[in-house]
């Protein structure tokens, strides 16, 4: 065989490897769910991928035995050919023969499979599978049925290779099966934060996507307008206070107690008190009332939001564990843990619960929850707290409650806190920034 047959000889086994390298990191790199798709839209070839990604034993056997057969024959055949030309070049042609030939074809034997070496990862390992991973699904489909027909012939080595595999596996106490990884929900946070660093997901909506996982661990607690900020009618109140109540608050439901706060019997909604009104119906509001729809302040937001849906009520009033008034919740409250907030034209503009207005300095709402105070922050809570919001916080350092206009300093979870506005011996505003250390 002449130099220029075996030369080409070592191009075809290197392409064949490069062939089957290129096509195992292809089918590697294929995505279940794609495939699962393409077969749904009738692709001919996504089945047969489908079932490689799925069982891969038998085509990573097929593979293995193609590189394998490939670089053996590469090394045997280079090994024998070309080390006899180099052994002639050293000693006869420049003459040297202070080496023993023996020793001479060894170095030689060494040599070339260094450099058979070099250009089998290069051409056929590394480059081969850098385009594979860049175009898998080209690739898979190109190669496919080459592997596929190759695996039919090559069926009773791949048998006599699994079942070798797999003794051994059970030898050292492997499991034979691979059980499928489930993704994880940090997994799917990871890949949105990686998508919107490369530009694929912008800033909006990486914030709604973490914001629906976010959604999902809230409690109610968590997301309520509390009992302070809840505007209540009395079952006996007059016809003329509750129309005062419903034009001066601009709300469409109320909930109604009884015979104090924390006997909630019902909710008025204004639309039906207004029909009464103009229809000059005379009818009290124990006669108006719905029934109220009561929940734990513990209860999932999301398990919320959907028996809302499916029940069709708009607003839950919230109980805590001691039977007394947590809060009211609308389902507009629960869908703004997931868009944001949602204004109408009649609703006046309100300030962020949390805003930076200096280096180092923030204003915040005494009603912003500490939980979202500290993630923004980035300062670390105790679990045990008695307080849900900043106000709460700056309340559990003092030992009075505020007086209206009075703004009382105090430091607490690493936090220097003002308080900026008192209303109502509630805190409203406060200004806040790390404690030095």
């Amino acid at each position: 065989m002449t130099i220029a047959l075996q030369l080409l000889l070592q191009v075809v086994l290197i392409v064949i490897n490069a062939f089957f390298a290129a096509t195992e990191i292809a089918v590697i790199s294929l995505n279940a769910n794609k495939l699962r798709k393409l077969e749904e839209e009738g692709d001919k070839l996504a089945p047969r991928l489908l079932k490689m990604v799925e069982e891969p034993a038998g085509f990573l056997s097929t593979i293995q035995i193609g590189i394998t057969l490939a670089g053996f024959l590469a090394s045997a055949f280079a090994a024998d050919s070309f080390s006899e030309y180099l052994v002639r070049w050293f000693c006869e042609d420049l003459g040297i023969t202070m080496l023993p030939i023996s020793v001479v074809d060894t170095l030689s034997v060494i040599f070339i499979t260094l450099i058979l070496s070099y250009f089998t990862l290069v051409f056929g390992e590394l480059v081969p599978k850098r385009i594979a991973m860049q175009k898998p699904m080209e690739m898979a489909r190109f190669s496919c049925r080459v592997v596929s027909a190759i695996a039919v012939l090559a069926r009773p080595v791949i048998f006599l290779l699994s079942c070798s595999t797999n003794g051994v596996l059970r030898l050292i106490g492997v499991p034979v099966e691979v059980e499928e990884e489930q993704v994880t929900e940090d997994e799917i946070r990871m890949m949105i934060d990686l998508g919107n660093e490369n530009g694929a997901i912008d800033a909006e909506e990486k914030e709604l996507l973490h914001n629906v996982f976010d959604f999902s661990e809230q409690a109610v607690g968590d997301v309520m307008t509390r009992a302070a900020d809840v505007i209540t009618l009395w079952e006996d109140a007059d016809r003329e206070e509750v129309l005062d109540v419903i034009q001066s608050s601009g709300l469409s439901r109320f909930p109604v107690c009884g015979e104090d706060d924390d006997d909630v019997v019902g909710v008025l909604y204004a639309r039906d008190f207004l029909l009464d009104w103009t229809g000059r119906g005379g009818h009290t509001v124990r006669e108006l009332m719905r029934p109220a729809y009561l929940v734990p302040d513990s209860l999932s937001a999301g398990d919320l939001l959907r028996d809302m849906q499916r029940k069709k009520i708009h607003l839950a009033v919230v109980m805590d564990e001691y039977g007394s008034l947590a809060g009211v919740i609308t389902v507009e409250d629960l869908l703004e843990e997931i868009v944001g907030n949602i204004y109408d034209e009649y609703d006046p503009a309100e300030p962020p619960e949390l805003e930076q207005i200096g280096e180092g300095l923030w204003r915040a709402s005494g009603a912003l929850s500490v939980g979202e105070l500290a993630e923004t922050l980035g300062i670390e809570l105790s679990e045990d707290l008695d307080y849900d919001t900043v106000g709460g916080m700056v309340l559990s350092c003092l030992r009075t409650i505020p007086e209206d206009g009075s703004r009382p300093a105090v430091q607490v979870n690493g936090l220097d806190i003002q308080v900026e506005k008192v209303e109502d011996h509630r805190i409203q505003s406060a200004l806040l920034r790390k404690a030095a250390t």
